[in-house]
């Protein structure tokens, strides 16, 4: 009989992991966190299967997830990437904007970047991306290399919660409270 062995998280989508932990914090009093819809309007609909075959989107969505953690609010996106080099046309103009926005407002502002060839998840903190975009629009790379992301901000596991973003919260609370 062969043996056992994982393919890490094929079969399961960073957004149905984040799902669940939201739901988990929940619980447990931890966060609320709502996922945001993107609306869109129905072009063609396969009458037999009731299914959307064709649709366009109604308008811009901002971020994939917005809420609270423990009174501080936060919004943040859920971000797959199968290559070392993540291309920041991946992230819009105009959910830059938001964050910068929400930040503004006191907020906390991330991606959540799951690395599928390395089976790695990182917390990536909106100064950090806002770097990335800003080289972006002024001639610089396009994209962000892995070896550039902070390996500090590498999310583990946590009983009911397979992406412990928390633990990037209070990582990215605690150096701006350094700076300070």
């Amino acid at each position: 009989m062969g043996t056992w062995s994982s393919r890490g998280l094929r079969g399961s989508t960073l957004e149905d992991m984040i799902n669940m932990t939201n739901e988990n914090y929940r619980e447990k009093g931890l966060a609320l966190i709502q996922k945001i819809p993107t609306p869109i309007t129905p072009v063609k609909i396969d009458q037999a299967t009731r299914h959307i075959t064709l649709a366009y989107f109604e308008k811009q969505s901002t971020v994939d997830y917005i809420g609270s953690v423990q009174g501080i609010p936060v919004c943040f996106d859920a971000k797959e990437c199968a290559t070392d080099t993540f291309p920041m046309m991946n992230i819009h103009e105009h959910q830059v904007k938001f964050m910068e926005d929400f930040e503004k407002q006191g907020g906390i502002s991330f991606i959540i970047l799951f690395y599928s060839h390395k089976n790695e998840i990182y917390y990536i903190p909106f100064s950090h991306i806002k770097s990335f975009y800003d080289r972006s629009i002024t001639g610089g790379r396009k994209s962000f290399q892995y070896q550039e992301i902070d390996k500090d901000y590498r999310l583990g596991k946590a009983p009911g919660a397979l992406v412990h973003y928390l633990e990037g919260i209070q990582r990215d609370l605690d150096k701006r409270n350094l700076s300070e």
